[in-house]
């Protein structure tokens, strides 16, 4: 019945993958609240907290969306790749590594949905925006230590 809605066929694998990204921000950005040292720690600390938890708010999101078109969500996290160089100017770089990769999916989702959804639209499309931001604040940050 949904499928009369929208083809799930390559919308509901990538809504897993979007879910299964962000799941891996919160990691990512725990671990980086953890190791973040220095003069600056308590604000960034902050920063990072905030990011593992809108994180987990988008996973939820993903994984509401998902199966409410019939999907299942996978149990697990996207792959974290770590350099295990804990300087803010690595931290940052990685983070906004993850960043980049979120906004792909989610505008490989707008690519999906446009003209065959308007909620699967406006949704990716607001997503984009938070995304593009969070880079922005992350290239801001990153200025203090290039």
């Amino acid at each position: 019945m949904v499928d009369s809605i929208i083809n799930t066929e390559h919308i509901n694998p990538l809504l897993n993958d979007i879910m299964l990204a962000e799941l891996a921000g919160v990691v990512r950005y725990t671990h980086y609240s953890l190791v973040i040292t220095g003069p600056n720690r308590l604000p960034l600390v902050a920063f990072m907290q905030e990011q593992a938890d809108e994180s987990l708010l988008h996973a939820r999101q993903a994984g509401e969306i998902l199966t409410g078109l019939g999907g299942h969500p996978t149990q697990g996290i996207g792959s974290i790749e770590e350099s295990h160089d804990h300087s803010i100017e690595a931290i940052l770089r990685e983070s906004i590594e993850h960043e980049r990769h979120a906004l792909d999916l989610y505008r490989q989702l707008l690519g999906l949905s446009e003209n065959n959804s308007v909620y699967l639209e406006e949704y990716a499309r607001s997503q984009i925006g938070q995304e593009e931001l969070h880079v922005i604040e992350m290239n801001k940050l990153l200025r203090d230590y290039t």
